[in-house]
């Protein structure tokens, strides 16, 4: 039987956790910290979890910690879907892998085995269960500066339905005040804003470090522009669609990766009004909010994380999510997760296949 006064509390020895597991005693709930560990590595910037921290903050609190040693589970789910996507030429997002498959997957089984009915992040978001719907409803945070919800667009009602998100529309200032307050030495720690297993998000060089055999095998090829070549690249998975940095090709207009071929090892570049697509197909989608969108709906719609978002409308048709924008957006990305939006709440989401032009 399951304890609903339990909390297991994922900590990453950062504020936001920190902060996370002191309201969730504060509000009456029993925390139990959890640090899982994704990768190893001897470089310095794996700082992203740190079970010192950790520990020391659960220490404080009185409550039971645990470190979970996942490296193979994460370099088997997260870490080689990454590299896999990138040597097929698309640009994917981990973390919206890593949220249901690990933090809100694996974790969630080991809150069944330490009793835990609930599982809180230091994420900002906002969870809600809607009595019309008879379902919960992840929803965006007051505070768009750290909103968070796009990331988890692929968890399933049964992990929604026991998450807590305590900080969920607070912003940093607040986040760093409630940990001095709570005497926290580490409420002045550095942020990353990196993907956690690739440091200042440098994904070329990791890409190198670790699969050096391929790219030499792959090598340089030819940066196409209207059947024209205009010069070499250095292989394709260095590139993504829309980049305009680091071509290395001149022309009287700025020019954007338009399309990547990996069969060719060629890039094909284009002018901006060339990367900019009406609408867009979606596979691995899910749904949060509705059972099924037959039918034509509009919604608000980003395409990647930093996007700001724009107006559009969507369906599900034969599995797939058809998306067509109200204005054409540019550098619409395979690989990157398409999440739609009902005013502040998260409808779903799915993985890009495809642009429609």
């Amino acid at each position: 039987m399951l304890d609903k006064n339990k909390v297991l509390v994922g900590m990453s020895g950062g504020v936001d956790s920190s902060v996370t597991a002191a309201l969730v005693k504060q509000n009456g709930f029993t925390p139990i910290g959890v640090t899982f560990q994704p990768y190893t590595s001897d470089k310095p910037h794996c700082h992203c979890y740190s079970e010192f921290d950790a520990k020391d903050i659960c220490d404080r609190l009185g409550a039971d910690y645990h470190f979970l040693d996942y490296t193979e589970i994460f370099k088997k789910q997260i870490i080689d879907y990454f590299v896999d996507e990138y040597l097929q030429g698309r640009t994917p997002n981990p973390c919206t892998k890593c949220n249901p498959e690990i933090k809100f997957g694996e974790l969630l089984k080991f809150a069944d085995e330490v009793g835990a009915y609930w599982i809180a992040t230091g994420h900002y978001v906002n969870v809600r269960y809607n009595e019309e719907l008879k379902r919960h409803i992840i929803s965006r945070s007051q505070n768009l500066q750290k909103e968070q919800s796009y990331v988890l667009w692929g968890l399933q009602e049964h992990q929604i339905s026991r998450a807590m998100f305590p900080i969920g529309n607070m912003d940093k200032k607040q986040t760093r005040q409630l940990a001095k307050d709570f005497g926290f030495e580490l409420h002045n720690k550095w942020e990353s804003q990196d993907v956690c297993f690739i440091p200042a998000n440098n994904y070329q060089d990791y890409l190198l470090e670790n699969h050096s055999d391929f790219f030499k095998k792959v090598g340089e090829g030819y940066i196409i522009m209207n059947g024209k070549i205009l010069g070499k690249h250095k292989g394709y998975p260095f590139y993504t669609i829309g980049q305009r940095q680091g071509l290395g090709v001149s022309y009287s207009e700025p020019l954007y990766v338009k399309e990547i071929i990996p069969e060719t090892n060629t890039i094909v570049v284009g002018i901006k009004s060339e990367i900019l697509n009406l609408g867009l197909v979606a596979h691995s989608v899910n749904l949060i909010k509705y059972d099924d969108l037959p039918d034509w709906k509009d919604f608000f719609i980003k395409i990647r994380y930093n996007d700001k978002g724009r107006f559009g409308k969507a369906k599900l048709e034969n599995g797939k999510l058809i998306v067509m924008f109200d204005e054409p957006r540019e550098a619409v990305a395979p690989g990157q997760s398409v999440v739609l939006y009902e005013n502040d709440d998260l409808v779903g989401g799915g993985i890009i296949e495809k642009s429609i032009n």
